[in-house]
């Protein structure tokens, strides 16, 4: 079904004000395929659960809602289960699901906004853990000559929220469904992340179930981030920058307490919260956009600030932090502009 001036402010979770000139949902691949082949939607922005797109008033492109939905097992064994779920389908959503099932794997990636189909997209993570540790496959539609092809862990070309899709793919494939490997007992729980251990000890759990390592996420979560339905927000705006080992022994040497986290090949993650912090824009707020008070990293629409407004301020936080510390944030919102 293809619609005109269709408002975009329920379909974003920032909230803000927005309209689709062409509008298209598509609830199956025969959908998907049917919607590509019209020449109207050639450069069409694929929207999902819009938890990480920032319209900017009127979209050039139009739009395309991904709402292909469905849960399934495709495969199970004695420890193992496949489980593959549509692009449209609510990420936590999937999580609960999984849980409810005893299924480990998801716990830890637990209230992420989002559909199932830009998690790989992202290569969605949280708490030490990422997508890509229980990544099967995923299938996709090509935008061109709308075939459909499946994608195994290693053609996705995965890395620190990143993925082959947001280079050469981009704006050129469709992921329909995702498949995950999950397990069903010898589960590989993680709990390395500080915040989370000292949690479940607070509870008296030693020896947790991925549910109550989920319900502690989703604590954390919680009692951190802002929800959208009451604020509007997309998570994290900004990624953690990732530095070679020369650069973070300059920062080293003028931030001695600079918060970081090893990586491969010498090189160190640090907190973009914690640099944001640092120049002081933790909680700042011009007119209806600002960063939020309990984490400098969400970026928030006190009501009714517009996309341009919301991407004019996260330019001056990476300008504000470049000028401090010679690094540049890149976002994880993607601007539809």
């Amino acid at each position: 079904m293809i619609e005109q001036g269709v408002s975009l402010k329920t379909y974003n979770s920032f909230g803000v004000a927005a309209e689709a000139t062409l509008f298209a949902f598509a609830k199956t691949i025969k959908d998907l395929q049917s919607i590509l082949k019209d020449k109207r939607f050639t450069s069409a922005w694929i929207l999902g659960g819009g938890s990480n797109t920032l319209f900017c008033d009127t979209p050039k492109a139009p739009i395309i809602h991904l709402a292909i939905s469905g849960i399934e097992i495709t495969e199970e064994q004695r420890d193992d289960v496949i489980i593959k779920a549509g692009a449209g389908v609510n990420w936590h959503k999937l999580v609960l699901w999984s849980l409810e099932k005893g299924f480990g794997g998801l716990e830890n990636l637990a209230l992420i906004p989002g559909n199932v189909g830009a998690a790989p997209i992202q290569n969605i993570g949280a708490y030490g853990v990422e997508l890509q540790d229980v990544f099967e496959s995923c299938t996709l539609v090509n935008r061109n000559d709308q075939s459909v092809e499946t994608y195994d862990k290693a053609a996705c070309q995965f890395g620190y929220r990143d993925s082959i899709f947001k280079r050469e793919l981009k704006h050129k494939a469709v992921i329909t469904d995702v498949s995950l490997r999950l397990k069903k007992e010898n589960y590989q729980l993680n709990t390395s992340y500080g915040v989370i251990a000292q949690l479940l000890a607070s509870k008296g759990i030693s020896t947790p179930s991925p549910k109550e390592i989920a319900d502690a996420v989703i604590d954390i979560r919680t009692t951190k981030l802002p929800d959208p339905k009451q604020l509007g927000n997309a998570g994290s705006f900004f990624k953690n920058p990732i530095v070679d080992h020369d650069q973070f022994m300059l920062l080293k040497s003028s931030f001695p307490d600079i918060p970081h986290y090893a990586q491969p090949n010498q090189n160190y993650k640090i907190p973009a919260a914690w640099l944001i912090e640092q120049v002081g824009l933790k909680g700042t707020r011009e007119g209806d956009v600002g960063t939020h008070k309990h984490h400098a990293l969400v970026l928030v629409n006190y009501g009714n600030a517009s996309g341009h407004e919301i991407k004019t301020f996260s330019q001056k936080v990476q300008q504000t932090v470049e000028e401090r510390f010679a690094i540049r944030l890149q976002p994880e919102v993607n601007f539809c502009c």
